[in-house]
């Protein structure tokens, strides 16, 4: 069995995506499509979220537990196989748009999904909690869904888990450099080569960056994130962050490593600029049949 059948992965949808309104107010922003290989040589446009999804899938990972909230039943629809919808399709004689959306129904098919309903937008944090039932005692990835990592045969997933193994951390984290850190998680720590960092602190959009080494939204924890995070107390806006359940772990002295992307891309559609370049870069991408 893959290693990865042993892994739940936890996909956080439940932002309001108020950066984007007034196109989000009835979409939900995970839905916004970017651009993808259509298998033929071409490209397609799919919800950011399925790519994600397939990525994941294409990893090995077939246990997925979606946090939804209010406004998200687009979500849960289009995760929802529609056998009539593909014999429609056949019958009108799109026989490539049939193909591509049954191959997502079988990957849909072949997996576990259930749905966790977040009522109030609480936090990243709040998200992650709301699933410790479902996750239990198992190992967790959580990938946000409004971002979409791209590295040649998925390597950033590959070392996140290589490193998650071979060390027994508690936590592993993504990390990129990034020229203004302010507007991301940020660690500090020391490299211990290979790429690898062991983090001593994390904080969320600091004013006065301790580093250069921002936090990208993939994760893989141990069940001690949900016991740490029952302990954080809700930020000045009210919210649980996912920065303070990991400093939490580490002050418990857990072991808490990063991971840097050394080569790929980083496409988030959190804002309409950052939107703008995920559509640029994917469209690049593929172009070249490289996504």
């Amino acid at each position: 069995m893959s290693i990865a059948r042993k892994y739940k992965v936890v996909l956080p949808v439940a932002g309001l995506g108020t950066r984007l309104l007034p196109a989000t107010k009835e979409q939900p922003k995970e839905m916004l499509p970017i651009f993808a290989p259509d298998g033929r040589g071409g490209t397609c446009l799919k919800p950011l979220l399925q790519l994600v999804f397939e990525q994941l899938y294409s990893y090995g990972f077939r246990e997925f537990i979606f946090v939804v909230g209010r406004g998200k039943r687009a979500v849960e629809d289009h995760f929802t196989p529609d056998a009539q919808f593909v014999e429609e399709l056949e019958r009108r004689g799109k026989t490539e748009y049939s193909r591509m959306v049954s191959e997502f129904y079988r990957m849909l098919s072949d997996s576990v999904l259930t749905w966790v309903n977040q009522p109030s937008p609480l936090g990243f944090g709040h998200a992650v909690l709301l699933t410790r039932h479902v996750v239990g005692d198992n190992p967790l990835v959580v990938q946000a869904g409004d971002t979409y990592i791209h590295s040649d045969g998925n390597r950033h997933i590959s070392r996140v888990i290589e490193v998650f193994e071979s060390t027994g951390a508690d936590a592993v984290i993504l990390l990129k450099r990034v020229a203004d850190p302010r507007i991301y998680g940020v660690v500090e720590g020391r490299s211990i080569g290979g790429g690898v960092v062991e983090i001593v602190g994390v904080e969320e959009k600091p004013e006065r960056p301790r580093s250069n080494l921002a936090i990208m939204p993939l994760y893989v924890f141990r069940d001690s994130i949900f016991r740490a995070l029952e302990e954080v107390k809700p930020d000045k806006r009210g919210e649980i962050q996912l920065t303070d359940g990991i400093q939490r772990c580490i002050d418990w002295g857990g072991k808490v490593y990063g991971v840097e992307l050394d080569a790929g891309y980083v496409m988030d559609i959190g804002n309409p600029a950052s939107y703008w370049e995920a559509l640029i870069t994917s469209y690049r991408l593929a172009s070249e049949n490289k996504q």
